[in-house]
């Protein structure tokens, strides 16, 4: 059992995750001692609010790709074929249906479907699509563990975008992090780098979609006129729009049509319950980026892969490597000089602010 001390240090680490990835610095004149305390109160209101964002991000996605994970083991031994994007379609479809309930119910509020929302958010389902599809090019190209030292990449690629559209400071000691996870990714991978000139296409495709996605949510997030749950609403509702014609082209209507034991309550069930999860998720990224910032939401995408490593081991028996095991490990320290550099940030930033 870990000791209590080493559990409220982790906390505090996480707990200020993104307090460096605003911009914005507060003006307070020198010597009032009561701008001190407001300062600080601000500080850990925001840091708060950053670590819930993390926590209901990471949660949501792991439970989403384990949810994932027992529907492929349950049935995808019933068809020739992948039923991926129809997965993504459906999961979209109950979103709409759950936030749509919610809003009928007047739990939520957010205005009816007007064409110029949807042309300013339409960017954001683009760049999923992309990312969706030049994912799974790359895996028809490359291995498994060359995809995960590119995933590393992205996340400096992320940072760098930060940068540039936002303003947001570069530490270096956050860049180091970086550095330690993507050599962790390479070490647990060096007995399987191989990569065709495809592969690398596929592979870099990816990597700029996947951060066109995450840094044109954060644009959206701010400059769109909409409730979380009305942004959860769009985002369902375009990528239905955009991968309806999709999965009637590749043959996965086809598929699921054709194939009779997907025609069970069982499956429906499974699936309702993955787009219930799907639609916390949505709301989860959306609101994770708009409280920390594309940099931390691209990191903690990262060191999910530790609790899916783990949870799958234990649920599905799942097989952990001794490259695994280097990846993981590194994967941690990497996370926890992470932390590091953001409180180190934060606590810089407060002592101007109250100076």
């Amino acid at each position: 059992m870990v000791k209590n001390t080493a559990a409220a240090k982790s906390t505090e680490m996480t707990a200020v995750l993104l307090e460096n990835d605003k911009p914005d610095v507060l003006s307070v004149p020198r010597g009032d001692s009561s701008s001190k305390g407001g300062s600080k109160t601000r500080s850990e209101a925001g840091a708060g609010k950053a670590l819930m964002a993390c926590t209901m991000y990471s949660g949501c996605s792991v439970s989403m790709i384990l949810v994932n994970k027992s529907l492929a083991s349950s049935y995808n031994h019933l068809f020739d074929g992948s039923l991926n994007v129809f997965l993504v379609v459906v999961q979209a479809v109950v979103a709409v249906i759950c936030v749509e309930i919610c809003k009928k119910m007047k739990l939520v509020e957010y205005p009816s479907f007007n064409m110029q929302t949807a042309k300013l958010w339409a960017p954001v389902n683009i760049f999923f699509c992309a990312m969706l599809f030049t994912g799974m090019a790359s895996l028809q190209y490359n291995s498994v563990p060359m995809v995960s030292v590119f995933k590393n990449i992205n996340n400096v690629v992320v940072t760098f975008g930060d940068r540039y559209f936002f303003g947001v400071r570069v530490e270096p000691l956050i860049l180091a992090s970086f550095l330690l996870m993507l050599g962790g990714a390479v070490a647990a991978a060096s007995n399987d780098l191989q990569a065709s000139p495809a592969g690398i296409f596929w592979m870099s495709a990816n990597v700029v979609s996947t951060a066109g996605y995450i840094l044109y949510m954060k644009f959206a997030t701010k400059n769109v006129k909409l409730s979380k749950f009305g942004m959860v609403f769009y985002n369902n509702v375009l990528c239905t729009v955009f991968l309806l014609p999709v999965i009637i082209l590749n043959g996965e209507m086809n598929i699921f049509m054709n194939t009779e034991a997907l025609h069970s309550v069982d499956y429906f069930v499974k699936n309702f319950f993955s787009g219930f999860v799907g639609f916390f998720l949505n709301f989860a990224s959306l609101n994770c980026v708009a409280a920390t910032g594309p940099t931390t939401y691209a990191t903690v995408g990262t060191l999910n892969k530790i609790p899916i490593s783990l949870l799958g081991y234990v649920l599905f028996d799942d097989i952990i490597t001794a490259q695994t095991w280097m990846y993981i490990t590194v994967s941690m320290l990497g996370g926890f000089l992470y932390s590091y550099a953001k409180i180190r940030g934060a606590k810089q930033r407060t002592g101007k602010v109250s100076k």
